[in-house]
């Protein structure tokens, strides 16, 4: 606008400036011995041509910025009814969503409270079960192990084990242990809460955990061939599981062979010395705060009650190499680390995890000494001042990779916000705007590409013998995709990998294509058609 009205000023003044040269041009002529050829009436009418030209075409640009404004605003309002639209669907699919998870947490409760509790409690004396354990079952249900990320899991209640995991544990078969819960990985939920109370059935639970650890550091988990090893990771991830479920133990009443004696103790110093040299080399900021093996470890001093043997300090190290576990908070506690949650968050901030640091601050009450709004910002403008600093002179993949760290960072902002209900004091819509415009980008530049593409050239008989073309190619789908990772770890569910080997290929002979007569290039070579490729 302020071009616009500095073009209408200088047209206007235009005519002072005629009329200076017409005094100019006089008084050239009252002084010139020469008489000029050139009259001042058709100089006059050279530049009052010039002047209404220049007002005729002002006039027409000023009459297409005002149609293009007119359009843009239409378009804004059409984008921001669009938008309302979207977050409407949205919120009325969580609420059926809601809806749905309460009535199947409802049924799940009602079919608990209908049943017999026999099944669930194995301390029965007289015909009336163990009221300890009667007690703790809603929080053993509720703290049930798994490598999930700071998730909020339902409270499931425990159902009977079933009698061959029932069994193994009575026999103390650490082995054939790991190996039913392998085979039966599909079922972890359900075994993970079955596996408290099966414990209970051993004549020394912590004896049985403690010989289920012995493989834990048998072999590394990233081969030769850059590929991890699917069984050693699901039996670290058992391990790990049943010093969970072993820790719901200690609340309970046990005999007194089943108790945590000071040789079990030892035992268990003993391997968590193994294990300590082979965290000190851990890479902190690869772990990405989701380190197994540092869980591990933790997890094996609060279950055995060794954490007084280790240097306070040295196991602070370690906590940031697993801040994105949603079991963080109590080991925290059970390790007596609450006074040194402070240090720990300066810690993550100055490794720019802010996230990661207020969930602490809350889960700690530090959320005056640490308030999140203004760390949220900080972490978004960070990520912002990454992208625009390194965007002039990056190649378009890793530019594409910028926009995603900052697309990753707009949505873990917003999950923060919406978990800690922090939307008055930080609305999210902007946010909300700039993922949709990222999102927009991601998708031009790959549409772009897409038909940058080069196309296939077909060849083509040169003779006069009739060559008959392929008109229809296999399906996209006919190929074989890899699986969808998770996008974002908070949300994983605990499973296991799949197992090494592949899947087989389909039941079907290879998809060929023959012509119905024998063809030839005109040079008298056969046509031949490859086959399709199965991946």
């Amino acid at each position: 606008m302020a071009d616009t009205q500095s073009v209408a000023t200088l047209i206007d003044f235009a005519t002072s400036k005629i009329q200076q040269l017409q005094q100019a041009f006089s008084e050239l002529e009252s002084h010139s011995a020469i008489s000029l050829n050139l009259k001042w009436k058709e100089l006059e009418e050279h530049f009052h041509g010039l002047e209404k030209s220049l007002k005729k075409r002002f006039d027409r640009l000023e009459d297409q910025e005002k149609e293009y404004v007119i359009k843009v605003t239409e378009a804004q309002e059409m984008l921001e009814k669009r938008e309302a639209d979207v977050v409407a669907k949205e919120l009325a699919s969580l609420e059926r969503l809601q809806e749905k998870r309460d009535a199947a947490l409802s049924s799940l409760f009602d079919k608990y409270q209908t049943s017999s509790p026999e099944p669930i409690c194995e301390g029965v004396s007289n015909g009336m079960a163990d009221p300890v354990i009667k007690e703790n079952f809603d929080v053993a249900a509720a703290k049930s192990g798994s490598e999930d990320i700071y998730t909020m899991e339902n409270a499931n209640a425990y159902t009977e084990p079933s009698s061959e995991l029932m069994k193994l544990c009575e026999e103390m078969d650490a082995e054939g242990l790991h190996k039913f819960i392998s085979d039966n990985r599909k079922n972890l939920s359900s075994i993970r809460e079955e596996v408290p109370v099966a414990l209970r059935s051993a004549v020394n639970p912590f004896i049985l955990v403690l010989d289920s650890l012995k493989g834990f550091y048998a072999g590394e988990i990233l081969g030769s061939n850059g590929k991890k090893d699917g069984n050693l990771l699901g039996l670290r991830r058992t391990c790990l599981m049943l010093m969970e479920s072993l820790e719901q133990l200690l609340a309970d009443s046990l005999s007194d062979e089943q108790i945590l004696t000071s040789d079990i103790k030892e035992k268990a110093k003993v391997i968590a010395k193994e294990w300590k040299p082979k965290l000190d080399h851990l890479d902190i900021e690869a772990s990405s705060g989701n380190s197994l093996e540092s869980h591990a470890f933790l997890q094996l001093l609060a279950t055995f009650d060794i954490a007084s043997e280790f240097d306070q300090d040295e196991i602070c190290t370690l906590i940031p190499a697993v801040t994105r576990r949603r079991q963080t908070v109590d080991l925290c506690r059970s390790l007596g680390l609450s006074h040194k949650m402070p240090g720990l968050i300066n810690v993550l901030l100055d490794s720019g995890r802010e996230i990661e640091a207020i969930n602490l601050a809350y889960a700690f009450k530090l959320t005056e000494q640490f308030a999140p709004v203004p760390l949220l910002k900080s972490y978004l403008k960070e990520a912002k001042k990454v992208s625009q600093v390194k965007a002039g002179s990056m190649s378009p993949g890793a530019q594409n990779e910028i926009n995603e760290r900052e697309l990753s960072a707009l949505k873990a902002v917003i999950k923060c916000i919406e978990e800690h209900k922090l939307e008055e004091q930080y609305p999210v819509d902007p946010l909300q705007k700039r993922i949709l415009q990222l999102e927009k980008a991601k998708a031009d530049k790959r549409r772009a590409a897409e038909a940058a593409k080069p196309q296939s050239k077909r060849p083509r008989a040169t003779g006069s013998v009739y060559t008959p073309r392929i008109t229809s190619m296999p399906d996209k789908s006919f190929y074989r995709g890899p699986p969808e990772r998770f996008a974002y770890p908070y949300d994983r569910q605990y499973v296991y990998p799949a197992e090494s080997h592949h899947p087989t290929l389909m039941g079907s002979a290879p998809y060929t294509i023959s012509p119905p007569h024998t063809t030839y290039y005109g040079n008298g070579y056969q046509v031949q058609y490859q086959t399709a490729y199965l991946h």
